[in-house]
């Protein structure tokens, strides 16, 4: 089979297809016949170092596919079984193998490159809005990179909860994709500060959650428009890490809260993976939920996928077609 290799770490140019033994599936594990995988920034993480991965490391960890074998141990998939998955270490490639307590069956009415699209930015999307800080009506929200993957769906989820949504984008055009989504207000942040942008838009009083997958750029600002006991979600660092910081300034700045979370926090159970996951497939299928795969690209050019996802100018979701 087909797969792409990390050897060592370094830029989207180091990565190469190499032709590699198809796995076979131990205990409790499936086998899948990838048919998309998505593009994800922690893949960016471990090819930089950032994430550290035990060399060589077959990339990629959000897949949907088909079942083509099971180990010993799993009575809730056989061969045939439609599923998706999005912690299969290696789904850039032509079959990866799977826990089966963490592989998702896929409903009938939903194809295989929405539910990959959904598999990691529509749960985390789901997990930072219902879970790390539950949204609801009179609470207003600021997510940073509205027009992003997990920003646009993050954006609907928390209209359906009631709450009030400010986004920052990069673009106009992508302000109007965030503003399709639902957002209430966008803040073009190439042309204004976001900071005196959202204390204008609310007021002075601050937002009571920032939705932060940028990082560095953003963290202190983000800070600085929170109310008091507001909440910082900060679940991402495409801008990179944010340097060492002084709990003491969550005091200064009104008792602020801070939180550093994952998706997998939030779907630590099997339970809680596959609820999560049947709401964002419900919504999608009731059609309260969109999911926008802005572009698919062949197994050879993973490269190229990574690199568009770094550079932010992409919007929604990109897919890899082995």
């Amino acid at each position: 089979m087909r797969a792409v290799i990390v050897h060592e770490y370094g830029g989207t140019e180091t990565l190469r297809v190499e032709d590699v033994p198809i796995p076979e599936p131990g205990a409790n594990q499936v086998r899948v016949r990838v048919e998309a995988s998505g593009v994800n920034f922690i893949d960016l993480y471990q090819l930089r170092g950032w994430y550290k991965v035990k060399l060589p490391h077959a990339l990629g960890l959000e897949a949907g596919g088909v079942v083509d074998a099971v180990g010993s141990g799993v009575t809730d998939f056989r061969a045939g079984d439609r599923v998706a998955c999005a912690s299969a270490p290696g789904t850039y490639g032509e079959y990866t193998i799977a826990p089966a307590a963490r592989v998702v069956p896929l409903p009938d009415d939903l194809d295989t490159k929405t539910a990959t699209a959904l598999m990691s930015q529509g749960i985390t999307a789901h997990a930072m809005a219902l879970g790390a800080f539950p949204l609801r009506p009179e609470r207003v929200a600021l997510i940073h990179a509205g027009a992003g993957g997990v920003g646009l769906l993050l954006t609907q989820i928390a209209k359906r909860a009631g709450a009030r949504v400010i986004t920052t984008v990069s673009t106009e055009a992508k302000a109007a994709l965030s503003r399709a989504a639902g957002a209430d207000d966008v803040i073009v942040y190439s042309q204004v500060d976001f900071e005196p942008e959202v204390r204008r838009l609310t007021g002075g009083a601050g937002v009571h959650v920032v939705y932060d997958s940028v990082g560095k750029d953003t963290f202190d600002r983000s800070l600085n428009v929170l109310r008091p006991r507001g909440t910082l979600v900060l679940f991402g660092q495409a801008s990179g890490a944010v340097p060492p910081f002084d709990v003491q300034v969550l005091n200064q700045k009104g008792g602020l809260f801070l939180t550093r979370p994952s998706m997998g926090h939030y779907t630590a159970t099997r339970d809680e993976l596959l609820a999560r996951a049947r709401d964002v497939f419900a919504w999608v299928a009731d059609g309260s939920l969109t999911v926008r795969v802005e572009r698919t690209y062949p197994l050879e050019e993973t490269g190229h996928a990574l690199a568009d996802l770094e550079s932010r100018k992409t919007t929604g979701k990109l897919l890899v077609l082995p």
